[in-house]
């Protein structure tokens, strides 16, 4: 043990262990189940920790959302396969911030003295399921967790659905046409820009063995639609969108340094959180001020960089959650971060894996390994959940802190942000719609499909809009619309001056 780590408080959180598995079998029925896949993750960091007995020594499980009705307690059935009796199990809702969230949580526990270890992870084998694979355990509904974590409300507004406007292939685009309109780009410079942009991250997913997707794609290969890279949302081809389709786990173990030490965990697996924030936007797309900007991810990226005493230039490695490159380059703006750097250490959800809500603990996961193999290196994580709805924030070393670890929630100080009206249903007397920013949805084949249209009216407030009309759609896809003027009628459609 080094003479640093000897005079930490032992009160001091530490990552000790992260483990990431994932299976490729041509038979869905030889796939193993989400928590089966969860539970080799957590023996990884088991092992990867140097520490037998570490699985035995947390007090919480927590497992990230899995996307099945089967599992009542997951956290239940991963314990029950690690051999161990933890004293809390936590589930969560949908929500890529999760990992990271539960993260915080678990270091200002374990910093307050109110836990000595966690076990954080999840899992998903959706390519599997989609597939056939039907041989999942059975939970009985009577099984329950200790604690459930529930968003506030559902992630869309009954308007927005009332509009067909509820995927978050729908709505990223938008943010990214937005942004595009803001910045002042043309649409070929900014299909452009997307395209290195998303290269850059497909380059560090050739190097991840995790990633799920390591060929390499040049940046035509992801700008341009193809029979195998289709238009999904424009700009957005389908390398553009995060990938589903994949059957990956990662887990990380969380616990104090005093329990590190009686468990034997070297140091030098030892990477210590510095410092975590959260905060959400305002909750519904609809009540957003623009769309083309993201405060509270400015407010709570920039605080955790604050707390920790260290600024964008000594971040030695970022992992900004990429689930579509809008959620990339907004995240970056508010934060500070150029898109001329790396900003990821995974490769990315197109490439390195999109398995729903636990992406983060991949990046995490491989954040920590990052950090270990550059002694005193620093590197930031962010988690987005919803459409650029909830974010977490955590900064990370191999070197201990100066400070205890520091974490605040900064949602006060986004709620007094200014915030829109929407405008469920419009009438001719609510005057004419100015588009904001628009998208063109195509269907399976390429072909464009259906316009998405947010507005602003007059007084004001945001309406949602929509076109099937060839004319209106190809418009949309070939200048800049943004402040085109047009009617919304009571039915949703859009219709140009």
């Amino acid at each position: 043990m080094s003479k640093a780590s000897a005079s930490l408080d032992p009160r001091t959180p530490v990552v000790v262990g992260v483990g990431q598995v994932e299976q490729r079998v041509t038979d869905p029925a030889t796939a193993r189940e989400p928590v089966a896949l969860l539970a080799d993750a957590a023996r990884a960091a088991t092992t990867d920790s140097g520490a037998s007995g570490l699985a035995a020594a947390v007090d919480t499980v927590a497992v990230i959302k899995i996307l099945t009705h089967r599992y009542s307690d997951p956290a239940a059935l991963v314990a029950a396969d690690l051999g161990i009796e933890p004293a809390r199990r936590i589930v969560t809702d949908d929500g890529g911030n999760y990992p990271l969230a539960l993260l915080n949580r678990a270091c200002t526990e374990i910093a307050t003295g109110r836990s000595d270890g966690w076990l954080i992870g999840g899992a998903e084998a959706w390519r599997s399921r989609v597939a056939g694979r039907s041989i999942w355990t059975d939970q009985p509904s009577d099984a329950v967790p200790t604690e459930v974590l529930t968003n506030q409300e559902p992630l869309g507004h009954p308007g927005e659905w009332a509009r067909k406007i509820f995927m978050p292939i729908e709505i990223y685009p938008l943010f990214e046409n937005a942004l595009r309109a803001r910045e002042g780009w043309t649409i070929d410079e900014h299909r452009d820009r997307l395209a290195k942009l998303w290269a850059a991250f497909n380059e560090v997913a050739t190097g991840n063995p995790h990633a799920w997707i390591r060929q390499a794609f040049s940046p035509d290969d992801i700008r341009d639609a193809s029979p195998d890279n289709r238009m999904v949302g424009f700009p957005y081809t389908k390398l553009m969108n995060a990938n589903n389709a994949v059957e990956q786990a990662a887990a990380f173990f969380v616990t104090s340094v005093g329990r590190a030490r009686d468990l034997g965990i070297p140091s030098d697996r030892w990477v210590f959180p510095w410092s975590g924030t959260d905060a959400h936007e305002h909750w519904y797309v609809s009540h957003r001020w623009d769309l083309a900007e993201a405060p509270a991810i400015r407010i709570a990226g920039r605080t955790a960089l604050e707390l920790a005493g260290v600024g964008t230039d000594d971040l030695a490695h970022v992992d900004v959650y990429s689930c579509f490159p809008s959620a990339v380059q907004i995240a970056a703006k508010e934060i500070g971060l150029g898109t001329d750097r790396p900003l990821t250490v995974t490769g990315g959800l197109s490439f390195a894996g999109g398995p729903w809500n636990n992406y983060v603990s991949h990046s995490i996961a491989t954040m920590v390994e990052r950090l270990r193999d550059e002694a005193g290196s620093v590197g930031l994580v962010t988690g987005n959940g919803g459409f650029l709805t909830k974010h977490s924030f955590g900064v990370f070393s191999s070197a201990p802190p100066e400070t205890t670890y520091r974490h605040a929630d900064l949602q006060a100080d986004v709620d007094v942000l200014p915030r829109r009206d929407l405008c469920e249903v419009a009438t001719p007397e609510d005057g004419p719609a100015t588009v904001e920013t628009s998208t063109v949805m195509h269907d399976r084949d390429g072909a464009p499909e259906r316009a998405i249209i947010a507005a602003l009216l007059p007084d004001g407030r945001r309406v949602w809009g929509s076109s099937s009309d060839p004319a209106v759609m190809e418009r949309f896809v070939t200048v800049e619309t943004h402040g085109d003027r047009g009617t919304i009628d009571s039915e949703g459609t859009y219709r140009p001056d």
